[in-house]
């Protein structure tokens, strides 16, 4: 995994949801300012919504403090309009259905489900700055929790 301090390539193609529309560029468009970027695995399941309804309940202090936030799963942008309209969602939300930003920040690691293994991205969260320096990590997020993670997050910084 990329550490605090290490530049993450910010000119990765993406496609996102922003302002409940289909936007299409560079995640360096989207991460102007310091910014939590926060990966999650999928839409509508349990453990993603608890993890994005606490990415809402901070969001407004995170803005309020020049922060910016952003949710990222490999879900579709069609999929991503629905689900931050469903949740009333303020931040956009990339999809990474290649996993480029993981491959960013080399946190792509084997995982298990029914008995099958598939390489996936770890379910972190990075405080990135505009140039794309890694000013923190979550490595672990903790679903029900998320929110206090991302405020302890940035007071760090």
């Amino acid at each position: 995994m990329i550490s605090v301090g290490q530049k993450v390539d910010l000119s990765i193609p993406v496609r996102a949801a922003v302002d409940g529309e289909k936007w299409e560029g560079l995640l360096s468009q989207l991460i102007t300012r310091p910014t939590v970027v926060s990966v999650y695995m999928r839409n509508n399941t349990s453990s993603c919504d608890k993890q994005t309804q606490q990415m809402q309940v901070v969001a407004p202090e995170l803005e309020k403090g020049g922060i910016g936030l952003i949710g990222l799963s490999k879900d579709t942008p069609g999929s991503h309009v629905k689900y931050g309209c469903k949740l009333e969602l303020s931040f956009p939300l990339v999809s990474d259905p290649e996993h480029a930003f993981a491959s960013a920040t080399d946190s792509l690691v084997d995982k298990k489900m029914y008995g099958k293994v598939f390489v996936g991205p770890t379910r972190s969260a990075y405080l990135i700055d505009a140039d794309g320096t890694v000013l923190g990590i979550v490595e672990k997020v903790d679903s029900a929790n998320h929110g206090e993670q991302l405020k302890a997050l940035v007071k760090e910084i």
